[in-house]
């Protein structure tokens, strides 16, 4: 952390027109771009983040300069938040994408448990979020796609606002959040998880039933993980062990089906006939790994259990730092080949946020015990 902020400060932040830097080459180098709305988001959360943990650097003055922006130049008059800017701030993509939403609403939570005044902040959270749930409710549970409604529908962008709903409660959101939660956990429960076998499918009908073909087989090892984080969190503070248990299968699964074995990484997708679908290994799988088994490890009865949980965070963190093996401290590498050898390719600001969600909850574990 103290290697990444100062680089991603100095030179992953568009000093010049607002914002932050999609990319940066493996040596800083910087290719002005079009970037994405929800990496504003998760650069806004990264570095107020990084303020709660103590790092010294200008994180308030980023956190407050990178909220103008994202108010200024990224929320659209209705309140939903667009999904590209170019380089300069201007409009690129105006298009609804409900991924994009749940990250606005995520990292305005971190920007709220740190600027001095919330109240735009919070304007803006429930300016989106009313939107939301009058005109993109599905009407069995969670949020379309779009407007008209688009298919499938898909379990990721429900993950991200799951994870915004329960930001929102720990930095004194209202009851609304709670109800949202809880309705984002129980589709998960009876809709998302294989009521056989416990996988987590991704694409569904608009009853959410799992779609035919393809899509409906693909299972993702690093969504395995954390829907396990997520889950253990939620599960715990309701009272419900059965979503604990069900964090419990997945991490399961993800440990056993999931891992390039000689590489010990977490790939990117299996079908459920245990075929592989994608042998890549992104960098996020790797730090999700580590969270759904400390989340586990946590809550585990049993020592030993807890002990086989923190053995796993120790193996998905020493594959973790092969990603950090670059000429720059504080940039990575974002895809491992099935062989081990890396994509050659800059250094996406997106990972951001998976890396210090990791060792924030590394530190909440430690400082448990």
């Amino acid at each position: 952390m103290t290697e990444a902020l100062p680089i991603w400060w100095a030179f992953g932040v568009d000093h010049v027109n607002g914002g932050f830097h999609e990319v940066l080459g493996l040596r800083c180098e910087i290719t002005p771009a079009p970037r994405r709305v929800r990496v504003t988001a998760r650069q806004i959360f990264s570095f107020a983040l990084a303020g709660r943990l103590g790092w010294t650097g200008p994180w308030e003055r980023t956190v407050e300069e990178g909220l103008d922006y994202f108010l200024d130049k990224c929320v659209l008059p209705n309140g939903a938040v667009r999904m590209v800017t170019n380089a300069d701030g201007s409009p690129k993509d105006d298009t609804f994408c409900l991924y994009d939403q749940a990250f606005a609403l995520f990292a305005l939570a971190a920007a709220a448990s740190v600027v001095k005044d919330r109240s735009a902040v919070e304007a803006a959270v429930v300016k989106l979020r009313t939107l939301l749930v009058t005109d993109y409710k599905n009407p069995i549970a969670g949020f379309e796609e779009s407007i008209p409604r688009s298919l499938p529908l898909k379990a990721n962008p429900h993950m991200h606002m799951f994870e915004a709903c329960l930001a929102w409660e720990e930095v004194g959101g209202d009851a609304t959040w709670s109800r949202l939660a809880d309705e984002i956990a129980d589709l998960c429960l009876t809709k998302f998880l294989d009521p056989e076998e416990g996988w987590l499918k991704e694409f569904f009908n608009a009853d959410w039933s799992v779609v035919d073909g393809v899509e409906g087989r693909i299972c993702e090892p690093g969504h395995q993980f954390e829907w396990a984080w997520l889950l253990t969190r939620w599960g715990t503070s309701r009272q419900r062990p059965d979503a604990v248990a069900a964090a419990r299968r997945l991490c399961e699964l993800g440990e056993k089906h999931g891992i390039n074995v000689p590489q010990q990484v977490a790939i990117m997708g299996i079908l459920d006939d245990l075929s592989i679908h994608d042998g890549t290994a992104r960098m996020w799988s790797q730090t999700e790994r580590m969270k759904g088994n400390l989340a586990l490890a946590a809550v585990a009865a049993a020592e030993a259990d807890r002990e086989d949980h923190l053995r796993k965070v120790v193996t998905a963190a020493r594959a973790l730092q092969r990603y950090f093996e670059v000429d720059t401290p504080g940039l990575w590498r974002d895809r491992m080949n099935p062989d081990g050898s890396f994509v050659i390719e800059p250094a996406p600001a997106s990972t951001f946020y998976h890396i210090i969600c990791a060792i924030d909850e590394v530190g909440k574990y430690i400082s448990s015990y």
